[in-house]
């Protein structure tokens, strides 16, 4: 919740590949008071079934930067794995379908300015092999 002296920050995933909120994947908050301060962890949780992070701590008062750093790397192999053992299902007679196992973007950064007093709803949309985000409302 922001006051007039701090911003709120909230998140969700929506993983495009498949079209579904992204469950389970962790999600940390850190915060700084300026380009040249450093940076302050505090804390984290992971997105719920609907892809939803309902409680990340609250920014410090004098916050004018806030970093995301979603940790996608175990949800997208989870799924990596399930596509291709569903994908092999679906075709019998074609050569397995091999998985490196690599993961193109193990971690996703978001760095964005704050203003105390308003509210910063920072939506990942998520695929293997790309993401993109928004300020929301």
């Amino acid at each position: 919740m922001s006051t007039s002296t701090t911003a709120s920050v909230s998140t969700h995933i929506l993983d495009t590949s498949v079209g579904r909120p992204a469950a389970g994947v962790a999600v940390h908050v850190a915060a700084r008071s300026g380009r040249e301060a450093d940076w302050r962890v505090l804390g984290g949780s992971a997105t719920d079934a609907d892809g939803r992070c309902k409680d990340l701590p609250a920014l410090p008062e004098g916050t004018t930067q806030v970093r995301l750093d979603f940790e996608v790397e175990p949800y997208l192999a989870r799924n990596a794995a399930q596509t291709v053992h569903k994908q092999a299902d679906a075709q019998q007679d074609a050569p397995a379908i091999r998985d490196s196992g690599a993961v193109f973007f193990p971690e996703v950064v978001i760095t964005f300015t704050v203003t105390p007093g308003e509210h910063y709803h920072v939506p990942l949309l998520l695929n293997p092999f790309g993401y993109s985000v928004y300020r929301g409302s």
